[in-house]
């Protein structure tokens, strides 16, 4: 059945409130966030969002990471190269190109490239210690 004339112009209000609504989402580009040198083996880039922050580390071969905790969970992905994980219970865990480490929140921890390697670091929260450069362990 075909529409009437006043029923051509009728525009359902879903339509309207997408219109708008603004998106809050941002855009970053890793070749646009600082690059911080941490020391000679070691670099990171970070974002932050409200509730967590991702970050972005390169490691060369043998750089170490000294052992020391965060009240943050740590979702650690190797996305190349191998970081392996030393506990103070004597385990450590090796992770390699496509794996993923989960850290418990406030787990004391050191780390170890085995070659060179790029890791990507979820943390829940975001670490504040970085935020206002308190990190010295690393530098």
């Amino acid at each position: 059945m075909p529409a009437t004339q006043s029923e051509k112009f009728i525009v359902p209000y879903h339509f309207f409130r997408k219109a708008l609504i603004m998106s809050a989402a941002t855009l970053y580009r890793w070749s646009e966030v600082e690059t911080e040198q941490l020391n000679p083996l070691l670099t990171r880039q970070f974002i932050t969002g409200d509730q967590a922050m991702f970050a972005r580390i390169v490691l060369q071969k043998g750089c170490i990471v000294p052992r020391h905790s965060h009240p943050n969970e740590q979702l650690a992905f190797i996305l190349s190269g191998s970081l392996r994980f030393d506990f103070d219970d004597g385990t450590s865990h090796t992770v390699n190109s496509g794996e993923t480490l989960v850290i418990p929140a406030n787990l004391p921890h050191a780390a170890v490239a085995l070659e060179d390697t790029i890791d990507f670091d979820i943390f829940a929260p975001p670490r504040q210690d970085w935020l206002d450069k308190n990190d010295a362990y690393l530098r």
